[in-house]
């Protein structure tokens, strides 16, 4: 079979413009990045390309541009590595729609399962346990679900066996025949100690899998779920390692216990967690299909039977509980990332599944996120649709190598088990957590609606709190630390003075940065309008902090009289936004400006005016 002659008309766009080679292009960069620098900060093609490139937690570097090699193998779907899917999808529904269930309630969670199912979800997942549906009410929940058209996977934090057992039960008690029942048993003893410490029990596995082989032949026993990993802070080369180095364990235990590997192959399945960083997610969900597809081929698993069933979730830790809506939105493109990178199955949680339990109404929006990408967007009408762009392919390259010498490391260390028992992962985690807190604290990353935008006046949305899993990796979300600041301001009104120097020509830039950033802690900005030596400034007698804002000229009319009159009026510190070098002579006592650590700054200012001490961190985790 040949591949048909490539359309010569597809190339229309690019006609009449000379193609350009890589150093030709970063001397052109150069000249764009050197406008706004003096001369001794100008830069050549190289020192350009260092400037517009971003970096990743981690240690993964992204380039400002990519270049398609030259002979680079793209491979097809369905056959190794398997970094392009596990075949040709159904474009009728090339993907399970799978929602998550943990409301103890157990008719609430039954009467949610079937208004799921009737509206467009595929598949069930039972989140079991004392953080979840008791084992006992499982069957109750599934009371209406004909399991052998819709597939039921279940987890569990703390007891894995109850929750299986409980879904085999049901199975068994409906009477179908097993070799059509499909889901998974959901056994991952190393990622429930990662979750609620403790030691793995895998002695469960081998009587798990043998179920499955024996009798439900369709159903996986064991799913490696990384987003304890994701959550506690991992990078998502550390999460496809992790991933690597957990399964290789079950694989290894089994073996011990006569199961073969590529038994094993076909009874696991791989839960990872999908951001709003959606190019990321595409190569996590790629590089992850890849290695496993190399272990596979290590251990002389049948090519078949390679591929990598993958689960996608989206993230609790990207989740926010200031302004959830907007979570909607980050729902959105990383349902859209996990289609585009091959997930065989998606769970999109509810925009307030970081506040509690979810209403009828957000899982209603989480399931039709779903329906819209998978019926409206024609993602799915083509397998791997980011393969062959040379980003998506290099970045998917970085993160299978940066994935694959981390899982040599763990490997050689004894495996994930040991690893986690050692202190090594958590270390490790710590250490691009630690990373990744910078980059959220001077707004490198950004929390739309939370560190940048916020809402003001929000009223925060009530929920059922669900019950949390302690112990194990510390669990965190990105916005806890703008959160924490703006509950010591949720009880009262907490202000600052802020004078807009000059005409709103020259204020209302930096006024704007300054409300916003003072926004994130809910501190309400005193706005004092200064355009002339008479202004009021009886609103910031005595006043801890003030602050000036407007922009260079302005500052040059009036910054020296007005620092001056709020000394007089016994302001504490006299903050300027911008640069204090901006201020010639004039002596302010601190700098408002982009790039600063927002936590620090508004953690200080918030003592400064009395606001009441920041919660216990971690307090939901």
């Amino acid at each position: 079979m040949t591949l048909p002659p490539a359309r010569d008309d597809v190339m229309g766009l690019a006609e009449g413009f000379a193609p350009v080679a890589p150093d030709a292009w970063a001397d052109l960069a150069a000249a764009v990045v050197n406008k706004s620098r003096p001369d001794d900060r100008k830069v050549d093609g190289a020192g350009a390309r260092e400037a517009l490139a971003s970096h990743l937690p981690g240690g993964v570097d992204i380039e400002p541009i990519y270049w398609p090699q030259p002979g680079a193998a793209l491979g097809l779907p369905g056959a190794m590595p398997f970094t392009r899917g596990r075949g040709p999808r159904n474009p009728d529904q090339p993907w399970d729609v799978r929602q998550l269930h943990d409301d103890p309630d157990a008719a609430a969670s039954r009467a949610a399962v079937l208004d799921d199912l009737e509206r467009g979800v595929s598949s069930v997942w039972l989140h079991v346990g004392a953080d979840g549906i008791a084992p006992g009410d499982v069957a109750e929940v599934l009371t209406d679900v004909m399991v052998d058209l819709a597939p039921v996977v279940v987890s569990s934090t703390d007891d894995q066996t109850a929750a299986a057992a409980a879904l085999v039960a049901v199975w068994e008690a409906k009477g179908v025949d097993p070799t059509v029942v499909r889901g998974s048993l959901g056994h991952d003893p190393i990622g429930q100690v990662a979750t609620v410490g403790g030691s793995p029990d895998l002695a469960p596995l081998a009587e798990a899998v043998a179920t499955c082989t024996d009798r439900f032949t369709g159903v996986r026993a064991i799913t490696v779920d990384t987003r304890v990993h994701h959550d506690a802070g991992a990078s998502d080369q550390d999460e496809i390692a992790l991933a690597l180095s957990t399964a290789l364990d079950y694989l290894r235990h089994l073996a011990e216990a006569g199961v073969e590997p590529a038994e094993t192959f076909r009874r696991i399945d791989f839960r990872v967690a999908a951001t709003a960083d959606q190019f990321t997610t595409i190569a996590k969900l790629r590089a992850l299909r890849r290695t496993w597809a190399r272990v596979g081929e290590v251990l002389e698993v049948p090519e078949a039977d390679r591929g990598a069933w993958v689960h996608a979730v989206t993230s609790w830790r990207m989740q926010t509980r200031t302004d959830p809506w907007v979570n909607i939105l980050r729902d959105t493109i990383a349902c859209f990332a996990a289609a585009a990178g091959g997930a065989d199955a998606i769970t999109v949680l509810p925009y307030d599944h970081a506040l509690g339990l979810p209403t009828a109404f957000s899982r209603r929006v989480a399931r039709n996120t779903q329906s819209l990408l998978s019926s409206e967007s024609n993602v799915a009408r083509v397998a791997d649709p980011a393969g062959g762009s040379a980003y998506v392919e290099s970045l998917t390259d970085d993160l299978a190598h940066a994935a694959w010498t981390w899982f040599g490391q763990l490997d050689a260390a004894g495996g994930a088990a040991a690893a986690l028992a050692a202190g090594t992962v958590a270390e490790r985690l710590a250490a691009t957590s630690a990373e990744r807190d910078v980059a959220l604290a001077t707004r490198a990353l950004p929390i739309t609606g939370t560190s940048t935008f916020p809402l003001a006046g929000e009223t925060l949305l009530s929920r059922t709190p669900r019950t949390e899993p302690t112990g194990g990796l510390p669990r965190r979300r990105d916005a806890e630390i703008f959160e924490a600041l703006r509950e010591r301001t949720a009880g009262g009104d907490v202000s600052v003075p802020v004078l807009a120097l000059g005409s709103a020509r020259e204020h209302t830039a930096r006024l704007t940065f300054v409300t916003n950033l003072l926004g994130v802690a809910g501190i309400r900005p005193e706005v004092i309008e200064v355009d002339g030596p008479d202004a009021d400034l009886t609103a910031a007698q005595g006043s801890p902090a003030a602050i000036i804002a407007s922009s260079t000229a302005g500052y040059s009319a009036h910054a020296e009289a007005s620092v001056a009159s709020l000394r007089s009026a016994g302001v504490g510190r006299v903050l300027v936004a911008g640069k204090a070098a901006e201020l010639g002579d004039t002596t302010v006592d601190g700098e408002v400006r982009d790039g600063i650590n927002i936590v620090d700054f508004l953690a200080e200012l918030l003592d400064l005016l009395g606001a009441p001490s920041a919660p216990q961190a971690g307090a939901d985790a």
